[in-house]
């Protein structure tokens, strides 16, 4: 037996299940802040209708973050079957990305306190944008390390290119806060739809994900 096959953070099958725990404990998180914030408050049917009325810029961003971590988690698992082994190195890459998307929460929270705050949608896009860039990096990096299978999709024609039409869109996105956040969060999640009821995308991500 290949003593190096053994050495940690090659094994692919454990990158992919500490991944599905992560985003797992990260969608969960989610929800756990979506909640009444002044109980006491609460005497009647009205009051609570009142505040549950309240709450819609808690679930809008909620559900905002559940796509697009959905969407990270479909985008790895591509990434992640186009490999044929993996290193210490690339387990980094996808450990960075997974701190990125533990932070979620965080920047969700933070947005749906300040929703009128263009900062707190700055830092809602720029959580966004690094952990696109480190997905993509870790890509790149199996590339020039030679993890990659043979048989892998070209990196230049599908990852590439759809890596800048996303993040383009979604700077557009954040820019329209220049008018007001609420249509820039409209925006952000019609990209977010777009990317994950695109036809093209999916054929991608099939075609990826069985090697054809």
């Amino acid at each position: 037996m290949n003593l190096i096959d053994n050495e940690p953070g090659r094994d692919l099958g454990r990158i992919a299940a500490l991944s599905d725990g992560v985003f797992a404990f990260a969608l969960t998180v989610l929800v756990l802040d979506v909640r009444v914030s002044d109980v006491k408050s609460v005497h009647s049917e009205a009051d609570l209708a009142h505040a549950l009325a309240l709450l819609w810029p808690s679930v809008i961003v909620v559900l905002m973050t559940f796509l697009r971590l959905a969407l990270f988690w479909v985008g790895q698992q591509v990434v992640l079957s186009n490999f044929r082994a993996a290193d210490r190195n690339l387990t980094w890459f996808q450990l960075a990305f997974l701190l990125t998307n533990v932070a979620f929460p965080f920047s969700t929270s933070l947005l749906a306190d300040f929703i009128t705050f263009r900062l707190a949608l700055l830092v809602y896009w720029l959580n966004i944008v690094v952990a696109a860039v480190l997905l993509r990096e870790s890509w790149r990096y199996g590339q020039r390390a030679g993890l990659l299978n043979e048989d892998a999709f070209s990196p230049v024609s599908v990852l590439n290119r759809g890596f800048f039409m996303a993040q383009g869109l979604y700077a557009v996105a954040f820019a329209l806060c220049a008018i007001n956040t609420y249509v820039s969060i409209v925006a952000i999640v019609l990209v977010q739809l777009y990317i994950a009821l695109s036809p093209r995308t999916w054929r991608r991500a099939a075609t990826a994900a069985h090697g054809r």
